[in-house]
């Protein structure tokens, strides 16, 4: 896995997410897209892919969330989805976990809400989009997931909700990732921003 494997399969990633997110009704609002994620299985490979991505921008955020780092890189020109355009790609490192296809994994729509729980920004969701209600109660084949990631030194609450069908998957959050690495920063004494180093 290299950056220009994830440029050869960005197209057909990008139709796929497109699809998705008329199917699930998403489209008609119009949201913009903060950040497209990768998967990888190995440190190796994660570390080589943020050397080349760190040639495409710049580390804006290296984090420990949910016990491991996770990256955010902002590139200096923005990747394409369609018409959207999308500024910031993350790189986590693996975790126990082992994906069946590394690459391109999901993308974030922000759906400004004040929203402080999955709870909240579903009903939220829902009053926009009621064809939601039935795809987060669990009555269609779109697998739900409910977080609030959250970085050590974030204030901004932001809760997820993920769906995925397909091997596809979109999440929406209320906040923008620029947004919550700029509240993490202004709590946190130290900022972490460059090339992940190992011991």
């Amino acid at each position: 896995m290299n950056y220009s494997v994830l440029q050869h399969t960005w197209s057909d990633f990008s139709l796929q997410i497109q699809a998705f997110i008329n199917k699930l009704g998403l489209a008609s609002l119009s949201l913009a897209c903060d950040h497209a994620a990768l998967r990888v299985n190995n440190s190796q490979t994660a570390q080589a892919l943020a050397d080349e991505f760190a040639l495409l921008g710049k580390i804006i955020s290296n984090n420990i969330i949910n016990g491991r780092p996770i990256l955010i890189i902002k590139l200096s020109e923005p990747m394409m989805m369609g018409t959207t355009a999308i500024e910031c790609v993350e790189l986590p490192f693996p975790s126990d976990k082992v994906y069946p296809i590394e690459g391109w994994e999901h993308v974030e729509l922000v759906f400004p809400s004040n929203a402080q729980t999955c709870d909240d920004l579903a009903s939220q969701l829902i009053a926009h989009v009621p064809q939601l209600a039935d795809v987060i109660a669990g009555k269609t084949e779109i697998k739900v997931k409910l977080s609030s990631p959250k970085g050590d030194n974030e204030r901004l609450a932001n809760p997820t909700i993920a769906f995925k069908a397909n091997g596809i998957c979109v999440k929406v959050h209320p906040h923008d990732i620029q947004k919550i690495i700029e509240s993490e920063q202004a709590n946190s004494p130290f900022t972490v921003i460059g090339k992940l180093t190992r011991d």
